[in-house]
């Protein structure tokens, strides 16, 4: 295997989604999740799928992906893995954070906000900090952060999440600016509500959420986790390689058909 992934949540979701479609692509996988109870046993499925996909060219860790010891400990692996090699893909999809309004009965902590924004934006700055230090790297690697509309939208219970998703844009937005001369390029895709488990996570309203957006959307439908990896792996390919500092669409044109 000469070519390699590292997807930062690659177990359920949008992650789990992308993780089989760049096996099918021919890519090795490395990725983190932190998972648990009910969460781990459709974390084992996808993992299970992945490594029969790539006949074995597949490691995936259980362990909290955003903090530094855990970089420290495991990007010696994943050099090891990919024999020094550099990466194709580093895709940040760390879908945990607080959900919680700004005021109300339970307001949102300094802890609880220090806490998503690093996970959800900042520690994609420290792994592509610590991966092109290691040459991991390189000219045609690609850094890639998935985002939302709630980036500019207020939304109930989002805050913390959207303030995260801000930081993360502007950090990939920097990161494409800085690294961009040397044919590393750094972009979000922003994909549409989808039905998954982080979305039951964000609000208790998520079905009618599900509902007003097949009705707003152009298509008519949400957005599907294969949707998203079908748009990463079609930025993968040599024919993006001037995409930049950007935001890619994947939401059928949701977000521009009106409010929420």
């Amino acid at each position: 295997m000469s070519k390699w992934v590292l997807l930062l949540g690659g177990s359920t979701g949008h992650g789990a989604a992308t993780a089989k479609r760049l096996s099918r692509d021919g890519y090795g996988i490395i990725a983190f999740h932190f998972d648990r109870g009910e969460a781990k046993k459709i974390a084992e499925e996808t993992i299970s799928e992945v490594n029969e996909i790539t006949k074995g060219h597949c490691h995936y860790f259980n362990t909290n992906a955003a903090s530094e010891e855990s970089m420290d400990k495991y990007i010696p692996k994943i050099k090891e893995i990919t024999k020094g090699a550099p990466l194709k893909l580093l895709l940040h999809s760390i879908a945990f954070g607080t959900t919680t309004n700004f005021f109300g009965k339970k307001p949102v902590t300094q802890r609880q906000m220090d806490m998503t924004v690093h996970v959800m934006g900042n520690s994609l700055l420290y792994w592509t900090q610590k991966l092109y230090g290691e040459k991991l790297l390189a000219s045609g690697s690609r850094v890639l952060g998935l985002t939302s509309e709630g980036n500019y939208l207020a939304m109930e219970g989002y805050g913390p999440v959207s303030v995260a998703k801000v930081a993360m844009e502007a950090i990939i937005r920097q990161i494409g600016w800085e690294l961009g001369e040397f044919g590393i390029t750094a972009n979000a895709v922003q994909a549409g509500i989808t039905p998954t488990r982080a979305l039951t996570k964000i609000t208790e309203n998520w079905e009618d959420w599900v509902e007003s957006t097949k009705k707003r959307n152009p298509m008519r439908r949400t957005t599907t986790p294969e949707d998203v990896a079908s748009t990463i792996s079609m930025l993968l390919k040599a024919e993006a390689d001037f995409i930049n500092c950007s935001i890619i669409y994947c939401d059928g044109g949701e977000s521009r058909s009106g409010a929420f």
